[in-house]
């Protein structure tokens, strides 16, 4: 027997839409429409926000990611990557954090071709956050924090250029930086020998690659890992900062926490925004937009969870336990009446969370 909830549309004299219809309406979306997508995107994410801190926040830190959407078939501007060494997609996330948070909030969701380098289109998306940002929350400082692949000199020249703009910027290694770690390599492999412990020193140098305009200050983290059975290995790693804290600080504090990035990742793949299988690409950034939506409307339901067992709680986990729930449907001549469980295990937190988005105690 159909659910009375798909009854809907018989009563309302509206017909549901069939797959066909679903198809049409995604490929019928133009270049503007996305872009005007988007943009509310990031304005309702940041406004939200904003509202909620009361327009007070010391510090936003902006975090761009990109990641790999393998594809398998016949998509528009899909190419081979060497680097994850499969053709996809190379869909870009911005993501934003207020003060010191532990949650970073989506708020970009850019799908890209294949065969872009990770900086494409970082700085057209970087200016809109920031003019976002500035326009939410007065005298704040914004920190931008990227990984490996975004040094780049236009980049790094557009933040440079940004009035009261921190940034730490990772760096792939080379000759000369490996160089100019070497002092504090041999501090770290002494270290290691005596302890058989990986082991890790910090230090920092002025640096200009060919096509930089000036140096810059880059933290340096000289490491050795050892792990039974295998020989040690040298671990140098770079990152270019305009920061002035130490430089074990700036790794450990500011740039380590980047990787809190990778389980929101992992989270909208289970949301599958990597689900791009349409033949055209603005099809495609149009269900990416999708993706993002509902995950941006998870980490409201989640932000509602605070100071319950589930205030950190991963989006597959929120789902299983509050949003796929038996209910009873009554329907009469008059309304349509859903009740829900008056007992399961997660009652007290799903109270909580329903209070905290507005629901009318009764």
């Amino acid at each position: 027997m159909p659910s009375p909830l798909f009854d809907i549309g018989r009563r309302t004299g509206l017909d549901m839409a069939s797959q066909p219809t679903l198809s049409r309406f995604e490929n019928a979306v133009g270049l503007r429409q996305l872009y005007n997508m988007g943009a509310a995107l990031a304005e309702c994410v940041i406004e939200r926000h904003a509202q909620r801190l009361h327009h007070c926040a010391r510090l936003v830190t902006i975090d761009l990611d990109p990641t790999d959407d393998p594809t398998h078939g016949a998509q528009q501007l899909s190419f081979f990557n060497s680097h994850y060494d499969n053709a996809c997609y190379l869909p870009m996330m911005g993501f934003v954090t207020f003060n010191d948070e532990a949650e970073q909030y989506l708020c970009a969701a850019e799908l890209r071709p294949g065969n872009v380098t990770a900086a494409a289109g970082a700085v057209g998306i970087l200016r809109r956050l920031m003019a976002l940002v500035r326009n939410s929350f007065a005298k704040v400082r914004i920190r931008v924090r990227l990984d490996g692949g975004f040094a780049n000199p236009e980049l790094l020249a557009f933040l440079d250029a940004e009035p009261g703009v921190e940034y730490v910027v990772a760096m792939a290694g080379n000759a000369v930086l490996n160089r100019k770690a070497e002092e504090a390599m041999k501090v770290a492999r002494i270290l290691a020998g005596l302890t058989d412990q990986t082991e890790h020193v910090y230090g920092e140098a002025r640096y200009a690659a060919g096509s930089w305009k000036h140096e810059r200050r880059v933290i340096i983290k000289a490491e050795v890992v050892r792990a039974e059975g295998k020989a040690p290995k040298d671990n140098p790693r770079f990152v270019i900062t305009n920061m002035k804290q130490t430089s074990q600080w700036l790794y450990e504090k500011v740039y380590c926490q980047s990787g809190e990035i990778e389980n929101r990742i992992k989270e909208l793949h289970a949301m599958e925004i990597d689900r791009t299988s349409c033949s055209r690409f603005w099809a495609n950034q149009f269900r990416v937009l999708l993706t993002a939506a509902a995950y941006v409307l998870m980490q409201e339901l989640r932000l509602c969870a605070a100071a319950t067992n589930c205030a950190r709680a991963q989006v597959w986990t929120l789902r299983e336990r509050f949003l796929k729930l038996g209910a009873r449907v009554m329907v009469s001549v008059r309304r349509m009446v859903v009740h829900l469980p008056q007992s399961f295990p997660f009652l007290a937190t799903f109270r909580h969370m329903a209070m905290a988005l507005g629901a009318s105690p009764g």
